[in-house]
C-alpha cells in the first residue's frame, strides 16, 4: 500500500483555509488515540483475565504523547489500579504545530509483550491495527471539517 502525505489525504482546499489542516491535523490525532484506546479496551480489558494475573489498566493509561522523542517501554506496573486519562495525550496534540512530527507510544514496559504475543499468548496488536486507519481517519476528518466549514 502507498503511502500518501497528509497534505494529499486533507486535499488543496483544506490548505487554503486558514485554520483547516491544522484543525483536521488535531482531530485526526485524537481520533487516533480514541481508536488506540477503544480497541486496547476491546482487544484486552474486555476480554477473560488470565488466571493469577491482576488486572491495573496501567498498559491502557500508559499512552504518552511527545513532540521530541518516542516514549519509551520503561515504567513498570505499580500493581495498583491506574486509571485511564488521555488528558496530557490530548494537550500535547493540541499544541503541535502542523508539520511536526507527532510521537505516540506506551511506557509500560510490557506493553510488546502484550501487542507481538509472549509466554504463548496470543498477539493482540492493537497499535498495529489502529495505524494502518490513519489515511482513512485522516480523510473522514477532512470531510467533517469540509462540511462543518461549508465548503
Amino acid at each position: 500500500m502507498a503511502k500518501q502525505s497528509f497534505a494529499a489525504s486533507v486535499g488543496d482546499w483544506a490548505l487554503k483555509v486558514s485554520g483547516a489542516a491544522e484543525a483536521i491535523f488535531q482531530e485526526s490525532a485524537q481520533e487516533l488515540v480514541s481508536q488506540l484506546d477503544q480497541l486496547l479496551v476491546d482487544m484486552v480489558y474486555d476480554q477473560p483475565q488470565p488466571v493469577g494475573y491482576i488486572r491495573t489498566g496501567f498498559l491502557r493509561a500508559s499512552l504518552m504523547a511527545s513532540t521530541t522523542a518516542m516514549p519509551q517501554l520503561t515504567r513498570d506496573n505499580p500493581g495498583a489500579s491506574v486509571p485511564a486519562d488521555l488528558v496530557d495525550v490530548v494537550l500535547v496534540i493540541n499544541g503541535a504545530d502542523l508539520g511536526e512530527v507527532l510521537y505516540l507510544g506506551y511506557t509500560a514496559n510490557y506493553a510488546a509483550f502484550v501487542h507481538y504475543g509472549a509466554q504463548g499468548r496470543a498477539p493482540r496488536q492493537w497499535v498495529t491495527l489502529v495505524a494502518q486507519r490513519w489515511t482513512a481517519i485522516v480523510e473522514a476528518k477532512a470531510t467533517e471539517v469540509k462540511q462543518r466549514l461549508g465548503l
